[in-house]
């Protein structure tokens, strides 16, 4: 007769998502995951084959929580400029209980030139991470907010970009002022 799990599976994605997010892949022990999620080794395997299946299931798992996040968030927005400036403040105030930065960009840091799964995870995050930009820079030209000096695509690359900087410069000991410094000269470019 087989056993029952005894753990609710998005309860222990969550803890592991957090750890891989802290320390990366590479520095994640198996016996690190199985004191942080609290549950057997064996039913880390039964229930997620190995660790890199288990790390591609919280990397999605990531993608959700941001996008929703994000999705909400410029959804209360009433301006472009609004939409953008929360997307900049979720990124250098983070989250409460979570690390700082973007496990997408960790992760393609750590590991995306030697394992192509993780390197089409996080290409896909940021294709669709500029995508949404492009979508607000639209909704920016439209209502005469933003520039239209520059093309939308070439807008959304360039936010991608900081975006891509921010998230990294947040995992050091640089002061949140100079972090916020940064998020308001790019939306002035914008602005010209």
């Amino acid at each position: 007769m087989a056993r029952s799990k005894e753990f609710e599976e998005n309860a222990v994605l969550e803890k592991a998502m957090k750890l891989f997010w802290e320390q990366g892949y590479e520095k994640t022990s198996m016996n690190d995951l199985v004191e942080h999620m609290g549950i057997h080794r064996r039913s880390i395997y039964d229930t997620f084959t190995d660790k890199h299946t288990l790390f591609l299931k919280v990397m999605d798992r990531f993608g959700e929580r941001i996008n929703g996040r994000w999705a909400a968030g410029i959804k209360q927005s009433r301006t472009a400029k609004q939409a953008l400036q929360f997307i900049f403040d979720s990124i250098i105030n983070g989250e409460e209980d979570v690390p700082p930065g973007c496990m997408f960009v960790n992760s393609a840091v750590e590991l995306a030139i030697r394992d192509e799964d993780i390197d089409e995870i996080a290409t896909k995050a940021f294709t669709k991470s500029e995508k949404m930009l492009a979508e607000i820079v639209t909704w920016g030209q439209q209502n005469g907010e933003f520039t239209q000096q520059y093309e939308v695509k070439e807008l959304a690359e360039y936010l991608q970009n900081a975006l891509a900087g921010l998230r990294v410069m947040v995992r050091t000991s640089v002061p949140k002022e100079k972090l916020q410094r940064i998020a308001e000269l790019n939306l002035r470019i914008l602005e010209t």
